[in-house]
C-alpha cells in the first residue's frame, strides 16, 4: 500500500474511531457535567425560600452561592493533578459520589453560617470536575474535533440550565410531605441522583482509549496518536516546569479573559429566578421553567457559534465578536424596562456567554497536553470560578446596598467591558505561543542527511 493510501486508511481507521468514541464516552460525560450543574445553580431556585424559611437574605445568599467557587478554585490543580496520577474513571467517580451526598446535605441548613459550611464543601467535592473532562477530551480527540467535542459537553450546561429549572420547580412543589419543605426535597432528590450518577460513571468511563472494550486495538491507536499536538510541551513533572504549566503569557490571558466571562454568566445563572419572581411570577414550577429559558439561548450559543468557527477558522477572531456583543447586550438589559425584553436579552447575553466557551477551550487545549494539560486547564479553571464567586458576591451586595435589581446589572456590564479590553492581550499572547511552537518543532526535525539530500 503507497502512502496515500496508507495515510487515507488511517483516516478512516480515525473516523470511525471517533464516532465511536462520541457513542459511548461522551453522552456519560453530559450526564456527569449535567448533574453537577443543576446541583450547584439549583440553590437559585431555593433563594426566596431559603430566606422566608432560615432567614438567609439577599447577601448572604450572594456570599453563600458565590463560596462555593472559592473552595472549588483553590483545590482545582491539586485535584487534577491526583487525577493525571490515579485516572479519570476513579477520580470522577469520587468527585460525583462526594458532591452528591452534600447537595442532599444542602437540605439540613438552618441559617447563613450553616449555608456557608455546606457550599464550601460542596465546592471542594466538586473540585476538578470540569477540567477533568476537558482533560479526558484532549486523550481521546484530535484538535480539529475538540472544539465540536466540548460544544457537545456544554449541551449538558444548557440542558442544565433549560431542564434544571423546570425539574427543580416541580420538586419543590413536594413542600409540605414528609414534613420537608419543597426545596430540601428538591436537594435530597437531585442528590441521591448523582450518586448513582458517579457509580454508572465507575462501571462505564474508561481511563484512556486503550482501556475501552468497544475499541479494537488499532481504532485506541489511532485515537492516542492523533490525540498527540507535536507542538505542545509534553514534560512529565512539574518540577522546574512550573512556568510551563501555569506562566505562559497565554495561558495567563486565557485565565483572565475566562475570570470575566464567568462574573456574568455565573451572576446570571444564579440571579435569574429571582429575575423573574420579581415580575410577579411566584409559582415554583413556572419560576424554573421560565429561569430555565437561559438554557435555550445558552443551546443555541453552542451550537452555532462553534459552527460559525469552522468556517472563520480564526478563534481569537470570534471571541473578540462574542465579547463586544455580550457587553452591548448588558448595556441594552440596563436601558430595557419591558420584562419580555429583559428576557430576551438576558437569553441573548447567555447565547454569547456560554458560546463562546467551546472555541475558549479548544484555544487551550491545542497548545497543552498531558500533565502540562491536566495543571494547565485547572489553573485556568480555578482563576474562571474566582469569577464565578466575584459575579454572585458583588451581584448580591449591589441588589442589597441599593434596593433594586436592575443597578446589579452594572457589575455584569463592567465585566463585559473587562472581557472586551483584554482580547488584545489574548491575541498577541497566542500569537507568540505559536510562534515559540512553531520554532521548538523546528528545532527537534532532523537535519537532512546526505541521502535525502541528494
Amino acid at each position: 500500500m503507497n502512502q496515500p493510501q496508507a495515510s487515507a486508511s488511517r483516516d478512516a481507521l480515525h473516523a470511525i474511531a471517533t464516532r465511536k468514541a462520541v457513542i459511548y464516552l461522551i453522552p456519560l460525560l453530559c450526564l456527569a457535567y449535567f448533574m453537577a450543574f443543576v446541583d450547584r445553580t439549583n440553590v437559585g431556585l431555593a433563594k426566596t425560600q431559603l430566606e422566608t424559611d432560615v432567614g438567609i437574605g439577599a447577601a448572604a445568599y450572594g456570599l453563600g452561592a458565590g463560596i462555593f467557587f472559592i473552595s472549588y478554585a483553590f483545590l482545582e490543580v491539586p485535584s487534577n493533578l491526583i487525577m493525571h496520577r490515579v485516572g479519570p474513571r476513579a477520580w470522577i467517580t469520587r468527585i460525583a459520589i462526594t458532591w452528591g451526598a452534600l447537595t442532599a446535605a444542602m437540605s439540613l441548613v438552618q441559617g447563613e453560617v450553616s449555608f456557608y459550611v455546606v457550599r464550601f464543601l460542596l465546592g471542594a467535592a466538586e473540585a476538578g470536575l470540569f477540567p477533568a473532562l476537558m482533560y479526558i477530551i484532549t486523550i481521546w480527540f484530535a484538535q480539529h474535533h475538540r472544539a465540536t467535542m466540548v460544544g457537545l459537553l456544554y449541551i449538558a450546561v444548557c440542558l442544565g440550565l433549560a431542564l434544571g429549572g423546570p425539574l427543580g420547580g416541580a420538586l419543590m412543589e413536594m413542600s409540605g410531605a414528609g414534613g420537608l419543605h419543597g426545596w430540601q426535597w428538591m436537594f435530597i432528590i437531585e442528590g441521591g441522583f448523582t450518586i448513582i450518577v458517579g457509580f454508572a460513571i465507575l462501571k462505564w468511563l474508561p481511563d484512556k482509549p486503550s482501556d475501552a472494550r468497544w475499541l479494537t486495538a488499532d481504532e485506541a491507536a489511532v485515537l492516542e496518536e492523533r490525540a498527540t499536538v507535536p507542538t505542545a510541551p509534553a514534560h512529565t513533572t512539574l518540577r522546574g516546569n512550573a512556568r510551563i504549566a501555569f506562566g505562559r503569557p497565554f495561558i495567563l490571558a486565557l485565565a483572565i479573559v475566562y475570570f470575566a466571562n464567568q462574573i456574568a454568566s455565573v451572576a446570571i445563572q444564579y440571579n435569574f429566578p429571582s429575575i423573574v419572581e420579581s415580575i410577579d411570577v411566584t409559582q415554583p414550577f413556572m419560576v424554573g421553567l421560565i429561569s430555565g429559558s437561559v438554557g435555550v439561548g445558552a443551546l443555541l450559543g453552542v451550537v452555532i457559534i462553534p459552527a460559525i468557527q469552522r468556517r472563520v477558522r480564526n478563534e481569537v477572531l470570534i471571541i473578540t465578536w462574542c465579547s463586544i456583543a455580550t457587553a452591548a447586550t448588558s448595556v441594552a438589559y440596563v436601558l430595557a424596562t419591558a420584562p419580555v425584553a429583559r428576557i430576551l436579552l438576558i437569553n441573548l447575553a447567555m447565547f454569547f456567554l456560554v458560546g463562546i466557551l467551546p472555541i475558549f477551550w479548544s484555544v487551550a487545549q491545542g497548545r497543552m497536553q498531558g500533565l502540562m494539560a491536566a495543571a494547565g486547564l485547572a489553573f485556568i479553571n480555578t482563576i474562571g470560578l474566582l469569577g464565578g464567586f466575584v459575579g454572585p458576591y458583588l451581584y448580591g451586595w449591589t441588589e442589597s446596598a441599593s434596593g433594586a435589581g436592575t443597578s446589579a446589572w452594572v457589575v455584569l456590564v463592567g465585566s463585559s467591558i473587562l472581557g472586551v479590553l483584554l482580547i488584545p492581550i489574548l491575541y498577541r499572547t497566542v500569537r507568540s505561543e505559536d510562534r515559540e511552537a512553531e520554532a521548538r518543532l523546528d528545532e527537534e526535525k532532523p537535519e537532512p542527511t546526505a541521502e535525502n539530500r541528494s
